[in-house]
């Protein structure tokens, strides 16, 4: 379980990683405003604060990250990490966009479970 948990890991903070390339340096292009159905002007007025949002996907990325390469002592980071995604994903999923939940909730969910296991 422990590598199954550790390979789901890497994938949730590869994804992390995008949406950080997606919200940090994408945010006002043509491919990050149809990632996230934004206006051209709205993509604009609100490109700090996406920016922002980046870079906390960021810290998610590299938490998860170091608690894989740590090893076994690693596991509190990973719960720690996990847990931190897994609630973004529920509060996204239920204030943003439902799709929140399948790609940022579910996979942390299973994650922290295998983790836990």
């Amino acid at each position: 379980m422990s590598l199954l948990a550790n390979i789901l890991i890497v994938l949730i903070a590869l994804l992390h990683l995008w949406f950080l390339i997606l919200e940090m340096f994408l945010w006002t292009r043509p491919s990050g405003r149809r990632a996230f159905g934004l206006s051209e002007e709205f993509a604009e007025q609100s490109r700090a604060l996406a920016a922002n949002q980046g870079l906390y996907n960021g810290f998610l990325a590299a938490g998860l990250l170091w608690g894989v390469w740590l090893g076994p002592d690693g596991f509190a980071f990973k719960v720690f990490f996990l847990g931190c995604v897994l609630a973004a994903g529920v509060f996204g999923g239920l204030t943003a966009a439902r799709k929140i939940l399948w790609f940022q909730a579910l996979p942390a969910a299973v994650a922290l479970l295998l983790v836990l296991a």
